[in-house]
């Protein structure tokens, strides 16, 4: 019978718990400050991993890259405090990415109520005009 989970999914999922309770407790660059861990990809071979983060004042360009640099920076000290809390033979090397889906997916949301609010007002004048006609 085959798993449902391949080894590689378990140990990304409890890599994101992990880092994330590193990221808020122990980490205290000031240039990270608030960020969010959105998922973590892990090699086969489980020796890398892509930790895909946001931050919370993700608007700003100069914020984005300043965290990303700290995070880059903190990799190897987040590593070997991997290393403690979790039982693996080999640590991945992390890898930081910044994940632009959220940000791209609430520039789509909002595309989408824009077209339903023009739409609802070129079709008011056209019910407006049609209540007049019939009185």
């Amino acid at each position: 019978m085959a798993r449902e989970f391949k080894r590689s999914d378990r140990v990304a999922q409890e890599l994101q718990k992990e880092i994330a309770v590193i990221l808020q407790r122990e980490v205290k660059d000031p240039r990270i400050g608030m960020v969010t861990v959105s998922d973590v990809e892990v090699s086969r071979d489980l020796a890398y991993a892509k930790v895909f983060v946001t931050f919370l004042f993700d608007q700003n360009e100069s914020i984005i890259e300043s965290g990303m640099q700290g995070l880059e920076k903190a990799s190897p000290y987040i590593r070997s405090l991997l290393a403690k809390a979790m039982r693996l033979r080999i640590v991945p090397e992390l890898r930081f990415i910044y994940d632009q889906s959220l940000v791209e997916g609430m520039r789509m949301s909002n595309l989408v109520s824009e077209v339903i609010r023009d739409d609802e007002k070129r079709h008011q004048p056209a019910q407006e005009n049609s209540q007049e006609n019939n009185e």
